[in-house]
């Protein structure tokens, strides 16, 4: 059977599909501009299971739960499960480390990025700007032979590993759900004020994280993949669904009242111009070097990429990193440490896009 969401029609439906839920999350009571933001969503949960204690970013996102239990279902009822894994892992884990450390630099993945911009958000501008030059970097080592080797078919227990990991991270949240005004519940923490206790109804969530992970896996869906392709090969298929997100949440947030254009005041952003923009450099060129931006990871974790549910893992322990150790932004500006790593994450990333390379340059 034709799949149509692999079509240009059906990557633009996608598209828009999650620009208008994320600003209609965002209406139901997820944070400002943040109707739908994978670093963010993942950070918050490194704080839900105490990996960090920035109380204000404490939060199971079912959002995240249903885009890989969403992914997973869609591969199993289409025959695309194939557990794999084996490319190297440690290298997979570090880049997903520091490209949570950008994101959080800028405050926001890709896909915040966008909606971002779609509210108003001139900041956005630059970290836009620095996710482009991160994947163009990237795109130099592809040409120069960069490649992290071949996954191997494993076992089909393997493939459902980091799915049940996020099923069991919904069942927590069921047996110790949030007690008003009590910052945790059983073994889960929950922020009482901030970002984090801005939240859609659970099922809410859930829902809209189920049937996104359903259609971005048909569709393959990728921000990342879309600036490569464009940059590489000329190819705007990918692209088209880049664009359909940003239209549809900017007339959605139209609708809602939700476009506030400006650079000042715009909620958990930043005003300092570079550092966003060197921020999505380094999380751009992670993307890259791991072949996929954070959403698309999940979306692979779900039908069985052992490979990416590395990646992801390596983000939310990055998360607890940048929280941890001062890296992560504020509204306030950068961390206190949080230029170092940006600088430490680019000389990593660009020793691995150097020395992993299957021919000469």
């Amino acid at each position: 059977m034709k799949n149509f969401f692999a079509s240009r029609t059906g990557v633009i439906v996608v598209g828009g599909l999650i620009g208008v839920f994320a600003a209609l999350l965002q209406f139901w009571g997820n944070p400002g501009n943040m109707g739908v933001c994978v670093a963010c969503f993942e950070r918050d949960i490194a704080g839900a299971v105490g990996l960090h204690r920035a109380g204000v970013v404490q939060y199971m996102r079912p959002e995240i739960i249903g885009f890989v239990l969403g992914a997973l279902g869609a591969s199993l009822v289409f025959g695309e499960f194939k557990p794999r894994l084996g490319s190297a892992p440690i290298t997979r884990f570090i880049l997903g480390a520091f490209a949570m450390i950008g994101a959080l630099v800028f405050l926001g993945c890709p896909w915040r990025a966008l909606l971002r911009l779609a509210g108003g958000d001139g900041n956005a501008l630059f970290g836009l700007a620095g996710l482009v030059v991160g994947v163009w970097i990237g795109t130099l080592f592809f040409k120069g032979g960069y490649n992290l080797g071949r996954t191997q078919k494993t076992y089909g227990s393997a493939g459902v590993l980091f799915p049940l990991i996020m099923a069991f991270f919904l069942l927590l949240m069921l047996i110790y759900p949030q007690i008003q005004g009590e910052p945790k519940s059983g073994v889960l923490f929950y922020s009482v004020k901030g970002p984090g206790a801005m939240h859609a109804p659970l099922i809410v969530s859930l829902l809209v994280g189920l049937g996104v992970g359903v259609v971005a896996q048909r569709s393959r869906f990728c921000t990342m993949g879309a600036f490569r392709d464009l940059i590489l090969f000329k190819q705007a298929h990918l692209f088209s669904g880049v664009v359909a997100l940003l239209a549809l949440a900017f007339i959605a947030n139209l609708v809602l009242g939700q476009f506030k254009p400006g650079f000042a005041g715009q909620p958990v952003a930043h005003t300092q111009e570079l550092w966003n923009f060197l921020g999505m450099v380094l999380a751009g060129l992670c993307f890259a070097l791991a072949g996929g931006c954070p959403g698309r990871q999940l979306f692979l974790s779900g039908e069985g990429d052992g490979d990416a549910a590395v990646f992801v893992i390596g983000m939310i322990v990055g998360a607890a990193f940048a929280h941890n150790f001062g890296l992560a932004s504020s509204p306030k500006g950068v961390g206190p440490h949080g230029i170092a790593a940006v600088f430490i994450g680019l000389a990593v990333c660009l020793f691995i896009g150097f020395t992993m390379r299957r021919k000469a340059a």
